[in-house]
């Protein structure tokens, strides 16, 4: 029984997909969930506002809380943000974590086509411009007054559309785009020069995906299993 134990694969200490919102975060989710993972993703963010904690500079908050504790697993925000995976790969040593990056265009069509945006930004203004680097587009807004009344950071429960209606995607598909391909390449150059097996990076259109990830987690995929969430319409 010891040499069994010995022999199976250690199950790694958490799982982070660090893949940028659209990019099949969900679907991660979701693969976590029929997998057996404890999961947290995005209603946990909405819950606990980690978002928020992850900007302010204040991660043991994340931490420490119970939705975090109780988790393996996480996906979509705050995980993709500027420099994180740095913090997690220290913070939470053998911890595995997986990209899933799609053609760029693609990608920006579906920040577009996010169904409860609109064409304006994806979470809050503040939140939104760090992320992808518009910090001189909400400092603007802000001195012009033009986000009076408007939190920075609002509760994500009670958020609203005019908590982002101030600030588009519009004209700005190559910026965009740009800090999408800055992230990915960021995230892969890390980890290839400190803990190779510690990142599985794969294409979003690899019918093959699945499989791949049960591999590099050691979990027992059936190779007719498909996890496809919020697909961006035709």
């Amino acid at each position: 029984m010891i040499l069994k134990n010995l022999l199976q694969p250690k199950k790694p200490r958490k799982i982070f997909c660090v893949s940028m919102q659209r990019s099949g975060t969900t679907s991660v989710g979701r693969f976590f969930q029929d997998h057996g993972i404890p999961w947290a993703g995005w209603p946990a963010d909405r819950d606990n506002n980690w978002s928020r904690s992850v900007h302010e500079g204040d991660l043991e908050t994340v931490f420490n809380s119970p939705d975090f504790k109780r988790a393996r697993g996480y996906e979509d925000s705050p995980w993709f943000m500027p420099g994180l995976f740095k913090i997690l790969h220290h913070r939470f040593p053998g911890s595995k974590f997986i990209l899933l990056t799609r053609d760029p265009d693609a990608w920006f069509k579906s920040m577009k086509s996010h169904r409860n945006s609109g064409g304006f930004i994806l979470g809050t203004h503040k939140g939104h411009s760090m992320t992808y680097r518009r910090e001189s587009d909400y400092y603007d807004l802000l001195d012009k007054g033009e986000l009076k009344g408007l939190e920075p950071y609002p509760d994500m429960r009670r958020r609203t559309q005019k908590d982002r209606e101030k600030m588009s995607l519009d004209g700005l598909d190559e910026h965009y785009k740009k800090i999408y391909q800055i992230h990915n390449r960021e995230v892969e150059d890390f980890f290839l020069r400190n803990d190779p097996d510690a990142l599985f990076h794969g294409s979003l259109d690899d019918a093959d995906k699945w499989m791949k990830i049960g591999r590099f987690l050691g979990v027992n995929v059936n190779p007719t299993y498909d996890s496809h969430e919020n697909i961006t319409p035709k």
